[in-house]
């Protein structure tokens, strides 16, 4: 039987914060994080410094969905059941010859682990997030340099660039003004925040008013998330919230227990005492699932109430949300506004009035779909000998129908429906491509 969703039949609707409800302008963004880890490569550990130089030409590269191979310094497109679709040696795409030379049958050796959302490895690295993508450039880049010069086979850079992600992400760079990145939205928040539109700003009020409860659960530390709320709702951001929760270290505030992650009050943006549990709402920072769901229990006095979490993130904020704790998930994937899927001639015959629609006029995708790496959600496999080629789906796309209960490109597609609106039926493309069932997405009744 097809599976019904609608958002009136959840009492908690929790949102993330970066790239959920504060969006970015994503090519300025893009840059100001390359030119973060790429400065610290440069000046602190002495890497080449053409890393410094690169052209908006050169952001074509960045897809989501890839997985860098650490050893050997290939990034790689997989399809559902593991196999390398396309790949790259640093920035330079790999022939089909090359991949067979390199993974046999195309079969990936570490494909298992990652299947089984294994995202930290010492082998691999997935990226699947916009703060991550500019690093998978650079990381490019450092093997093509390190080819030019050292002509080595494996790779052990990758512990500098773990590096410069710290040095410019950690808890105390926005209040040290350190690194690059948190001095530059500091100075110009504009140049790199979209303000949230006034359509998501009412929608949530009428959430509230509604009588649902509010959660903003993100792993930015509370002064940046200050910053953002401030900027793109108000000063008076406080209020379209319940609960807010910062510094939560996804994906383990949903696997982790709460001996291991308790919450902490804070003062002055400074973490305090562990709590033993949460007995009301307010802000507080780090924590865990299992003790915020007690809390909810109590707010809206049912045994089991229904949570749904809105995120961008597959692997900190979709998969753990559905896997640990068995909420409901809204997936927030703008490249369902720029990414033309390619389909079977069959289905791009059918009548339009059975497909996917935009009505008014959605916002322009921020990149264009990667000429380098194609679709994100399905790609051609070359067949054997005179075999044609098939359509099949990528595994990016798999883990979409598996864990999130509904895509949309943004919140706007479901506060402002009359004017941004994809409506999802189980035999349109997207459908047919992700192999979901029916998918209801509307507007919350006021």
């Amino acid at each position: 039987m097809p599976r019904h969703f609608s958002l009136a039949d959840c009492e908690v609707m929790g949102f993330d914060l970066d790239h959920t409800l504060c969006r970015y302008r994503l090519p300025q963004s893009a840059r100001l994080i390359y030119d973060s880890f790429a400065q610290y490569l440069v000046t602190e550990k002495g890497y080449d410094k053409d890393l410094l130089n690169i052209t908006p030409e050169s952001l074509d590269f960045c897809c989501k969905g890839l997985v860098f191979d650490l050893e050997d310094g290939n990034f790689l497109k997989l399809a559902e059941d593991g196999t390398v679709l396309r790949a790259s040696h640093g920035t330079k795409s790999m022939t089909s010859e090359e991949i067979l030379e390199t993974y046999g049958r195309r079969e990936w050796k570490h494909f298992s682990a990652v299947s089984g959302m294994l995202s930290r490895s010492a082998k691999y690295y997935l990226y699947d997030n916009y703060f991550d993508l500019p690093g998978a450039l650079l990381c490019a880049r450092v093997v093509d340099s390190l080819d030019r010069h050292d002509r080595q086979k494996k790779y052990d850079f990758w512990k500098d660039m773990v590096a410069a992600i710290q040095h410019n992400y950690k808890i105390s760079a926005f209040k040290e003004n350190c690194g690059t990145y948190f001095p530059e939205v500091k100075n110009d928040p504009d140049k790199y925040l979209q303000r949230c539109p006034a359509s998501v700003k009412k929608w949530l009020k009428q959430l509230k008013n509604a009588g649902k409860i509010l959660l903003l659960i993100t792993s930015s530390h509370s002064d940046y998330c200050r910053l953002l709320c401030e900027h793109i709702l108000g000063h008076d951001f406080e209020e379209f919230f319940d609960i807010v929760i910062t510094n939560a270290l996804k994906p383990g505030f949903f696997s982790h227990t709460p001996n291991q992650r308790p919450f902490r009050t804070l003062e002055n943006d400074e973490e305090q005492e562990a709590l033993l549990f949460l007995d009301k709402p307010g802000w507080y920072s780090q924590g865990n699932a299992i003790h915020l769901y007690e809390l909810l229990k109590k707010m809206t006095g049912k045994l089991d109430p229904k949570v749904v979490y809105f995120g961008d993130s597959m692997h900190s904020d979709i998969f753990p949300a559905r896997h640990y704790s068995n909420w409901e998930t809204v997936f927030i994937l703008e490249e369902l506004l720029g990414d033309k899927v390619m389909v079977p001639a069959e289905t791009e015959s059918e009548p339009l009035e059975k497909k996917g629609k935009y009505e008014g006029h959605p916002p322009e995708a921020p990149y264009a779909v990667s000429k380098q790496w194609g679709s994100f959600f399905v790609d051609s496999l070359p067949g054997l000998g005179n075999a044609e080629e098939t359509l099949v789906s990528t595994w990016s796309c798999k883990c979409i129908s598996t864990y999130s209960t509904i895509a949309i490109p943004s919140l706007e597609a479901i506060a402002a429906p009359s004017q941004f609106l994809i409506i999802l039926k189980h035999d349109d493309i997207v459908s047919q491509i992700f192999k979901t069932r029916i998918h209801y997405c509307g507007n919350f009744p006021s």
